[in-house]
């Protein structure tokens, strides 16, 4: 086992928590999803497999809010009809899929699937079915996710501060900003080895590549869809709030300046998903703002909605040239996406990934043994149809219930929309190019927290009084952390 330095970090900071309120535990657990190519150590029994600095840091975070408050609250988030629930079916489905259907289907097909080379190298190659180290990686992903949405779960419904998530995140946004442009000035300064520290993982990594003459903004990340698609979560949270009118002048610089390193990432992936977001915000906005004059900016959308047309038609008018570049940058990032080695390599991993969907008849290969360039297809082709009507279930019971019994206005149910809109992002950036089944550790904090949530709204619902602490752990806690 090879332990990185950021790996020690990990380590020491896991164990120094337990020293701090329960409150630092949270904070630091959606910290350190920003080191999304950072591994802790690697494991050679696993052909080099990387454990990420987030999946190390979980188990501390899980053992402090276990030592907190017990395994009643934690195991609380599995009752039914919950989102935990329908989770844990899918988790406990997919990594039983994970070990069995590859050996009952062994050589019926062949999927796309990551070889472990020597010297902790790897490539994606069309084999044979068969049972590969990749089956025990993405389990362990899959079980990470699944404690990461019940500590979070257990964390909010026992302290009732949701609203240190709006803190957590403007930390992390600022962060990954500090970071974007600390890798453009090494990159153009011919110091791009300093992000070494951060970038350990045996993945491929695409940091120092150009389009459209800009330099790709990779920050902590291997390359600039990942940076893109973990920028467009962060984006679509903070500018939730913005339009929610929480810290309105703090969250809307914010929100701002993560649109602008989204769109300088020249990240096709980030394009799609800030049309999605555009769409998804600027309707909740309007739909809101007709009954509730606190939330949404009605105006502020129907200013920029008619102000874009009008500035880009006097931008043409007065610089003709503008057109040829933009147009240039545009096909370079965009239209000329399918015709690229990469387009034509993904389309292939999908059209690979629906042959395995029909060759194993809806059953999928099992969890880990295919790889796609949309999530949807990975979700057939990996764990099959059962598992994806698990997986639709499961966001569907974190998408569609309510956050507040109120008005709708209340704090609470404005870090719920919020979080809403972070998954809203992270389903469309994964359903565009997700490659493998896990979808990040802060996409289940954000879902385990609109789940205390809605927990906390139909409690309220039920039950008019102040609520007390039950033996199941279940009920909230006025207390400010352990």
């Amino acid at each position: 086992m090879k332990i990185e330095l950021i790996g020690l970090l990990t380590i020491a900071l896991g164990m120094a928590i337990f020293l701090a309120p329960v409150h630092r535990a949270f904070a630091i657990m959606v910290f350190s999803t920003l080191f999304g190519a950072g591994a802790a150590f690697s494991l050679p029994g696993l052909g080099g497999a990387s454990v990420l600095v987030p999946s190390v840091f979980l188990v501390f975070y899980g053992l402090r809010i276990y030592v907190a408050y017990g395994e009643g609250p934690i195991l609380g988030a599995f009752a039914p009809p919950r989102a935990g629930f329908w989770l844990l079916l899918l988790t406990v489905y997919a990594v039983a899929t994970a070990f069995f259907l590859p050996r009952l289907m062994e050589d019926l097909t062949e999927t796309m699937s990551v070889q472990r080379l020597a010297a902790g190298r790897s490539s994606i190659s069309l084999t044979p079915l068969t049972p590969s180290t990749n089956n025990i990686t993405q389990a362990f992903y899959a079980l990470g996710g699944l404690a990461c949405f019940a500590v979070t779960f257990a964390y909010l419904r026992m302290t009732e501060a949701p609203a240190r998530l709006i803190r957590a995140m403007l930390v992390l946004a600022a962060a990954n900003l500090g970071f974007a442009v600390l890798d453009v000035a090494t990159y153009y300064a011919g110091g791009a080895e300093i992000f070494d520290f951060v970038r350990t993982a045996n993945y491929a990594l695409l940091t120092g590549s150009e389009k459209a003459g800009f330099k790709r903004i990779s920050g902590t990340f291997s390359e600039a869809s990942a940076f893109a698609g973990y920028t467009s979560v962060l984006f679509a949270f903070i500018g939730s709030l913005w339009l929610d009118r929480v810290r309105s002048l703090l969250t809307g610089i914010v929100a701002l300046l993560l649109l602008a390193a989204l769109v300088l990432s020249t990240s096709a992936t980030g394009m799609v998903v800030l049309a999605v977001l555009s769409i998804y915000l600027g309707m909740r906005s309007a739909g809101g703002s007709v009954l509730k004059s606190s939330i949404g900016r009605p105006a502020f959308i129907s200013a920029t909605l008619l102000a874009i047309p009008l500035f880009v038609l006097l931008v043409l008018l007065a610089m003709p040239d503008v057109l040829e570049g933009v147009t240039s940058y545009l096909n370079e990032i965009l239209f000329s996406k399918l015709d690229s080695q990469s387009g034509r390599e993904r389309f292939m991993w999908n059209a690979v990934a629906y042959q395995v969907f029909l060759d194993t008849w809806g059953w999928g290969a099992g969890l880990g043994s295919a790889r796609a360039s949309s999530y949807l297809l990975v979700l057939l082709s990996n764990i099959g149809l059962p598992g994806t009507l698990l997986f639709v279930i499961f966001v569907g019971s974190i998408l569609l219930p309510r956050v507040s019994r109120g008005d709708g206005i209340d704090l609470e149910a404005k870090i719920g929309r919020a979080c809403k809109a972070g998954i809203v992002a992270g389903l469309a950036e994964a359903f565009v190019s997700g490659t493998v089944y896990d979808l990040g550790l802060l996409f289940y904090v954000l879902a385990g927290t609109v789940a205390a949530l809605h927990s906390a709204a139909l409690q309220q619902a039920k039950s008019p009084e102040p609520p007390v602490e039950t033996l199941s752990g279940l009920a909230p806690l006025r207390r400010s952390g352990r």
